[in-house]
């Protein structure tokens, strides 16, 4: 998988091969009665949504991408995934490996931001007795099955004895491969092109994005969606899972539960438009 985006964005595809790429692909894109006139990033944008874990959608996924991207005519472009790619799906480990490849092959292309769910795995190996419990009732145990880390009780495991939440954290340490967490631990809050502004939760809308607080980025701000920017700027993001992509003036979402409903949702940006693939 690791070519495909070079292929789509390194030379052009001929109009044979664009055109059947725009017949294979999935566009849900409806605006209804938006405005997108003032979208306006600094070059093609994909925002992809929430994985939590579902690493077989991913590839499928980049393949849309790589075909609009081609039937487009894009030269370059950028692929910013919104956080949350551990928890409750069952492959957590060969997503946080195909991201982080992905992220350190094309670092000018690829952008992984951080979500509440690394932060909380991140708690749990740093301490697992203290803020444990949360990240395991929350989708951790199914992380650690992804790394090959069993012992806890899959019914309850936010009941777990402290001393078997330590053990548990420290066979995930090690199960880790070299530098993940550190990566994990180094992932960006916050990305802007243009007037476009990508995070995992939310934003603060009275305040700039380089002024925003951690806890609101990933975790939400209660008026975000209620109190309008007044800057100009348009929030992309997950967390917050909805049954169809979500358009709002300066707001998109694109969290449509891919753990659960199959259905990885990214937003195509570019001057003046929003699709959804």
């Amino acid at each position: 998988m690791r070519n495909l985006i070079t292929r789509a964005f390194g030379r052009k595809k001929g109009a044979e091969s664009a055109s059947g790429a725009e017949a294979g692909r999935t566009d849900r894109s409806g605006t209804n009665d938006i405005d997108t006139a003032l979208i306006a990033p600094a070059r093609p944008l994909y925002a992809i949504g929430d994985v939590h874990g579902r690493d077989d959608l991913i590839e499928p996924m980049v393949e849309r991408i790589d075909a609009d991207a081609a039937a487009r005519g894009f030269d370059a472009a950028d692929l910013i995934f919104l956080g949350d790619y551990v928890d409750r799906g069952p492959r957590s480990a060969e997503v946080l490996a195909r991201l982080r490849g992905m992220a350190e092959t094309m670092p000018d292309m690829v952008t992984c931001l951080g979500g509440n769910h690394e932060r909380m795995m991140l708690d749990f190996l740093d301490d697992p007795a203290g803020r444990g419990a949360r990240w395991l009732i929350n989708g951790g145990i199914e992380t650690l099955a992804s790394y090959g880390v069993d012992g806890l009780d899959a019914k309850s495991p936010g009941k777990a004895p402290v001393e078997d939440m330590m053990e548990a954290s420290d066979a995930l340490a090690r199960a880790m491969p070299d530098g993940m967490a550190d990566w994990l631990r180094g992932l960006p809050l916050w990305w802007q092109s243009g007037n476009m502004v990508c995070v995992h939760a939310a934003m603060n809308p009275a305040r700039a994005p380089e002024d925003q607080k951690d806890r609101a980025l990933i975790w939400g701000h209660q008026d975000f969606g209620a109190k309008p920017r007044q800057d100009g700027i348009w929030v992309v993001h997950g967390h917050t899972i909805v049954k169809e992509p979500l358009l709002e003036p300066g707001r998109i979402c694109v969290d449509t539960g891919a753990y659960a409903t199959g259905r990885l949702t990214a937003a195509a940006l570019t001057a003046g438009a929003c699709r959804f693939l």
